[in-house]
């Protein structure tokens, strides 16, 4: 019995020590998990923390388009002038009174046509004719005086020729001769004054063409020189254009300008011939004044009915033709001091400052001539970007079209 009790007490024992080293085990093995974790956990974010900066600093690549590059290369571009100015008639006229009085009859009013010659208006005309009749009949008397005195001196020389009288009663009656004759002629003279001026109560039209102002109203008593109406014909118009002297050495007479309205998008362009350059430069300015002329054919005369004087025009002057490196005109930018275009070089943008040379249109797209500025070259089949793209910093990451598209090539225009 007391043995069996031992046994009992033994195992008791046994199995006491062992569930405590089953408990010291567990919690070692817990702790050593939880270390492990905790420096695995360690591990990774430093990890993390190293690769963080890296991370962080690389850029994101901007998508571009294939239609948002532009292959540089060269196009037969037309050389030209920009010109600019004012639509004047070549033949215009004011009709003045050239007599002072009431003016009557005027009906014309602005855009009514008018004929060369025609009668627009006229002057009251009392007083001229009364003046008229006044110098003819002192034109009358002065040829009876002249009669008598004609008379006087043939009786004279005829009682000389017998010795009736001196040699001084003929001299003295020749006097009187000469005398009434210059009064004759002077009241000859007067009455064609007068004459002229009732004439010049009637006002006539000098040119055919169109009212363009009206200056007075029937009933006002008009002065002499006094502007009536200015009459202008639209059938031959031209421009007078300010060239800047390094322009205006390019431009000849002959040459041919493309010319729009301002303010007429999308209309057709006007054909101008260069008529006449001046000769000297204006003072200050130093500018050169041209003048182009529209082409006077019947249909350009129909195609130019709607102009009217007075209007703004610009265009470019052509002249001649050259192959240049050429870009869309949105494509330079300036919004630096040099203009500059933005290149994609290796994957980046690159700001390649330039200057803008000639200008050439391509259905709705102008097309401007570019060379390298500062001392760099352009080079041909670089990568432009057009002006769709907006302005990138230098070094900007780009994620290029595996093809650009190609631009066409602009056809030349007829000289």
């Amino acid at each position: 019995m007391c043995c069996c009790k031992g046994c009992a007490r033994s195992r008791i024992q046994f199995l006491a020590k062992f569930m405590t080293h089953k408990k010291r085990w567990a919690a070692w093995l817990m702790g050593a998990l939880v270390l492990a974790l905790l420096m695995g956990w360690a591990l990774w974010a430093r990890r993390a923390a190293q690769q963080a900066p890296t991370v962080a600093a690389a850029p994101l690549a901007m998508q571009i388009a294939a239609d948002e590059i532009w292959p540089l290369r060269r196009y037969s571009m037309v050389l030209g002038v920009p010109v600019s100015g004012t639509l004047r008639a070549v033949h215009s006229a004011s009709i003045k009174a050239r007599v002072a009085g009431e003016l009557q009859g005027l009906t014309l009013r602005e855009g009514d046509s008018v004929r060369a010659g025609q009668e627009v208006a006229r002057i009251e005309a009392v007083e001229m004719q009364a003046r008229l009749r006044q110098a003819q009949q002192q034109a009358e008397a002065a040829r009876a005086q002249v009669n008598i005195s004609q008379r006087q001196y043939d009786n004279n020389r005829a009682l000389v020729a017998q010795g009736f009288i001196s040699r001084t009663a003929l001299d003295t009656s020749q006097a009187s001769l000469s005398a009434a004759q210059s009064s004759y002629q002077a009241a000859v003279a007067g009455a064609d004054v007068a004459r002229k001026s009732l004439a010049d109560t009637v006002l006539r039209s000098p040119i055919s063409g169109h009212i363009a102002q009206r200056l007075a109203q029937n009933g006002e008593r008009v002065s002499v020189d006094m502007r009536i109406l200015d009459v202008v014909d639209l059938s031959r118009m031209e421009v007078e254009a300010l060239l800047a002297p390094a322009d205006s050495v390019r431009v000849r007479v002959g040459q041919t300008a493309q010319l729009y309205v301002e303010g007429s998008a999308g209309s057709a362009p006007i054909t101008a011939t260069v008529a006449r350059i001046s000769p000297s430069a204006q003072a200050g300015s130093r500018a050169v004044p041209v003048y182009l002329t529209m082409d006077n054919t019947t249909d350009a005369r129909a195609q130019h009915s709607a102009l009217r004087q007075g209007l703004f025009v610009q265009g470019t002057l052509s002249t001649g033709q050259a192959q240049l490196l050429a870009v869309p005109l949105d494509a330079v930018r300036t919004d630096k001091p040099v203009p500059y275009v933005q290149i994609a070089d290796n994957g980046r943008v690159v700001h390649h400052s330039v200057q803008i040379g000639a200008r050439s249109q391509q259905g709705e797209q102008t097309l401007v001539a570019i060379e390298g500025a500062q001392g760099r070259a352009l080079a041909e089949g670089a990568l432009v970007l057009t002006g769709r793209v907006g302005a990138l910093p230098e070094g900007t990451a780009l994620r290029l079209p595996a093809t650009p598209a190609t631009p066409a090539t602009p056809a030349t225009p007829a000289q």
